[in-house]
């Protein structure tokens, strides 16, 4: 079962000793022993299910704003509506005697300025006065969760970082402060980057740039770092006695559910894996880390992936991408996209451009009114660093990116520079006009990005475009890549649009995933120059993989 909860949904099932509850189409289910009843019917979107004093807590969003509900396990189930607002509410957690939760205002993003709140929450089933504990206009609060010492804990970015701290009935205070992440950005509901241990001790997640690891929290405050296999690690841990259970990746590691024993020595127990046959003998391409100096005292972070097999001195046509969001951010862990085209002679670029996620709150806001401006200034930089190192072929450079990415890819074909072509899937082409046609949980985020360098216009795209979209995407809607591809062809424009029938936003995780990464690969081979091939080199899957030779590579960039 699935919500559409706040557009990106989350938090959609809650499960108890013997139970467990879904949100679903037509309201909240019940399974027990196998079997699925429907509990209490309604058509609103449900999510941050949250049992606890013999009932259930979740969030209720309908077009007019959201609500916190409550179904209790005695009697009939019947749903009570415990506070409303035009708003958003978010993580509901019941303690006795004692209610938290989340709220940020319509005009808000969680990442930019929310509120943790908590009030008396007795038998009657009703609210107290609620006390504002953290959070405000520059301050965003997420992940509150009671602990075994019946403090609150939760995360907040008032440091620059979003950090631990702890309520303890009187004073908030700091519990472990770092220079970095230790939570998500809440793109969903009922994430959990952090727990419990049963010996007092807090395990969680920590963000540094592109890489996580796990740390533990002492009961002084001090944080180690636990040694892992994984880069990359999901916020959904779940703690068991002094053990647990996470979701990790790494660029030879396909995502495994782990469950990490947290004695004097850590030791994982890998419970499931991603069914990839022959990925241990196959060969990937792990990308190396790069630090780039950008116009503004800004230093941007980027991930090379080299073609697979290459030599150290490699040099070949390179693909810069530019993520979604744009407050993810570009992770270590095996990406699948990114090995499809360096076991075909591309280098990758994954670029964590300004505005992106893990490098605290002020690289985070630093897009707003800019955006289509830095990104691409950041995108450009890397690419000129790798021209300029002979690592990238004049010419073959190329920029992607979906969603927000693909505004970024697409306003890179607007200005001379090093690209040679695009590719924007799910992309957004007028911010404008995007703002007001975005799910309600995004249009704040819309309002703040806005202002940059505006819609993406035919008449100033100077290179080949390639555009794939969904025709029932509803974050961003087809029309505007339609009307993009018309104006493009009454100009005579090189470009492509690949429209996928019936698939939404998310191309990548579609049926049709396939068929679009052939496209793309087409798309840039026909933008390349005339090239002289080396002697290549034997993919992973034996074929051969024509590629540039070091010598053939000179620094620069076409104008």
């Amino acid at each position: 079962m699935t919500s559409s909860v706040h557009a990106y949904g989350g938090g959609t099932y809650a499960p108890s000793s013997d139970e467990v509850w879904c949100a679903g189409a037509n309201g909240l289910y019940r399974v027990t022993e196998g079997h699925v009843r429907l509990m209490v019917e309604d058509s609103s979107s449900f999510g941050d299910l949250t049992i606890g004093n013999g009932e259930l807590l979740a969030v209720r969003e309908t077009d007019d704003g959201d609500a916190l509900v409550a179904v209790s396990f005695v009697g009939a189930p019947v749903m009570r509506v415990l506070a409303e607002t035009s708003g958003f509410f978010g993580a509901p957690r019941p303690r006795p005697g004692m209610l938290a939760w989340l709220r940020w205002s319509e005009r808000d993003m969680p990442w930019d300025a929310s509120e943790l709140w908590v009030a008396p929450y007795g038998a009657d089933g009703l609210l107290g006065d609620p006390v504002k504990l953290a959070g405000g206009p520059t301050e965003s609060v997420v992940e509150p969760r009671w602990g075994p010492d019946a403090a609150l804990y939760f995360a907040s970015d008032r440091s620059g970082w979003w950090n631990l701290y702890r309520w303890d009935g009187e004073s908030v205070e700091p519990v472990a402060p770092v220079a970095a992440e230790c939570a998500a950005e809440p793109w969903e509901l009922g994430y959990v980057s952090y727990d419990f241990l049963t010996d007092g001790r807090i395990v969680m997640v920590v963000q540094e740039g592109p890489r996580h690891h796990l740390a533990v929290v002492d009961r002084a405050g001090a944080v180690t770092p636990v040694k892992l296999p994984y880069t990359s690690i999901k916020p959904y841990l779940a703690v068991g006695g002094a053990s647990v259970a996470l979701v990790g990746s790494s660029p030879e590691v396909a995502p495994q559910v782990a469950l990490v024993h947290l004695g004097d020595e850590p030791r994982v127990e890998v419970l499931a894996r991603a069914e990839h046959p022959g990925l241990d003998e196959l060969a990937v391409s792990t990308p190396v880390e790069l630090r780039i100096p950008v116009e503004g005292s800004r230093e941007v972070v980027a991930l090379v992936y080299p073609p697979t097999g290459a030599a150290p001195d490699w040099c070949a046509p390179v693909i810069v991408r530019a993520h979604p969001g744009p407050t993810a951010s570009s992770l270590v862990r095996l990406d699948w996209q990114a090995q499809f085209f360096t076991s075909r002679g591309f280098a990758v670029v994954d670029v964590d451009y300004t505005g992106s996620t893990g490098y605290g709150r002020a690289f985070r806001q630093a897009l707003y009114g800019r955006w289509g401006i830095d990104d691409v200034v950041d995108c450009r930089a890397v690419a000129e660093h790798l021209l300029t190192e002979s690592r990238a072929v004049p010419g073959a450079v190329f920029i992607r990116g979906a969603s927000a990415g693909g505004y970024t890819a697409l306003h890179g074909m607007t200005q001379d520079g090093p690209f040679a072509a695009a590719t924007a899937v799910s992309a957004i082409v007028d911010p404008e006009r995007w703002a007001e046609t975005v799910p309600r949980f995004q249009r704040a985020h819309a309002a703040r990005l806005r202002g940059g360098a505006g819609r993406v216009r035919a008449e100033d795209i100077r290179r080949p475009v390639l555009m794939i979209h969904g025709t029932a995407d509803d974050v961003a809607t087809a029309d505007d890549v339609r009307e993009l591809a018309d104006e493009l062809q009454d100009r005579g424009v090189p470009h492509e649009l690949m429209l996928l029938d019936g698939v939404g936003h998310y191309v990548a995780t579609s049926a049709h995933a396939a068929r679009a990464l052939e496209a793309e690969l087409a798309h840039y081979r026909s933008a390349m120059p005339q090239w002289r091939p080396a002697d290549g080199y034997t993919t992973a899957d034996g074929s051969r993989c024509r590629t540039y030779s070091p010598s053939s590579c000179t620094s620069g960039s076409p104008r």
